[in-house]
């Protein structure tokens, strides 16, 4: 059967992707302005159409490529494919191990694919296991929304609803939204965590303003609930194709005391499902050492996704 699968690199137009991602939610990771940004960085990115034996496209997938081990290359492919038409589960491992095999690049080489759903991988050996993710379904009334809502939640949303703060949006420039991404070092260094370099989201942020296929309506969204007129908390966002997705958050003392991020959230929700987003996505989740903040996300209503892991 897999004999008559087939791929096509490079050959995909920015505008069928772009009109693709439009109408299937996909991670940023698969977003076309992801690739362009990285290759910025000095990465190399190769963008490749998974044909069914029909000779339509049925998936669509892009790798970054990096030199590995000094003389080895290594090619990753994160959250994907995109499946951009119905498939069954035993298609779609047809289609991956084509992928796989199909895939040119000297040797040695490496060829990595994390998937962005449950799904058995036979014939691919699992080198990592999975993450989780949680993703909220916009395409719900926002009465449903709201009654997704866990009940704890809610309290501190309509708490926050009657205090002083103010929901409000900030500009797209970076003058605008800088002051964020310093915020969010600040807590990087102070936690210990790491994140997309804030001048990889600059880069994704300008090549979605320069693009001129599907995706006009891409780019930064970047939320605030002010007191006294002053940034008490804000939320960054990255939209792309049918799905947004949560990129960083900060709160201040008096922001956090009044749950500015749950009145941030709530309203961030509407206005994107107000856009057209179909999917919000909160990003990844972990119960041990971020309890905290993984409460937080599934309490705004939204389904744990359990991603199976790395394979090879």
């Amino acid at each position: 059967m897999s004999k008559h699968w087939s791929i096509s690199v490079d050959q995909t137009p920015r505008a069928r992707w772009d009109a693709a991602l439009n109408a299937v939610p996909a991670p940023y990771q698969q977003d076309w302005s992801y690739g362009e940004a990285l290759v910025r960085t000095g990465a190399q990115v190769t963008r490749i159409a998974l044909n069914d034996p029909s000779g339509n496209i049925c998936g669509l997938a892009q790798f970054i490529l990096r030199p590995f081990a000094m003389i080895a290359r290594f090619a990753l492919c994160t959250y994907g494919p995109v499946w951009v038409r119905p498939m069954t589960e035993p298609e779609k491992q047809v289609a991956l191990r084509t992928l796989r095999r199909e895939l040119k690049l000297r040797w040695p080489r490496l060829v990595a694919i994390t998937v962005d759903e449950p799904m058995e991988m036979p014939g691919f050996k699992r080198v990592m296991t999975g993450d989780a993710t949680v993703r909220i379904e916009l395409t719900k009334s926002e009465d449903e929304l709201r009654a997704g809502l866990d009940g704890k939640w809610r309290n501190r949303l309509v708490a926050a609803e009657k205090s002083e703060l103010k929901f409000t949006s900030s500009g797209h420039k970076p003058g605008q939204y800088q002051w964020l991404l310093d915020e969010e070092l600040k807590q990087r260094a102070k936690k210990k965590y790491h994140g997309l370099p804030p001048s990889l989201v600059e880069r994704w942020q300008e090549d979605k303003q320069r693009a001129k296929g599907a995706d006009k309506r891409g780019g930064l969204r970047i939320y605030r609930a002010d007191l006294d007129k002053e940034p008490a908390a804000a939320m960054m966002f990255l939209a792309h194709g049918a799905m947004a997705t949560y990129h960083i958050g900060w709160s201040s003392d008096e922001g956090r005391k009044a749950g500015a991020h749950n009145l941030i959230l709530w309203n961030a929700m509407l206005r994107l499902k107000e856009e057209g987003y179909s999917v919000l996505d909160l990003g990844g989740v972990n119960t041990a050492s971020g309890a905290g903040i993984a409460r937080f996300k599934l309490g705004a209503g939204g389904s744990l996704i359990q991603r199976p892991g790395v394979f090879v």
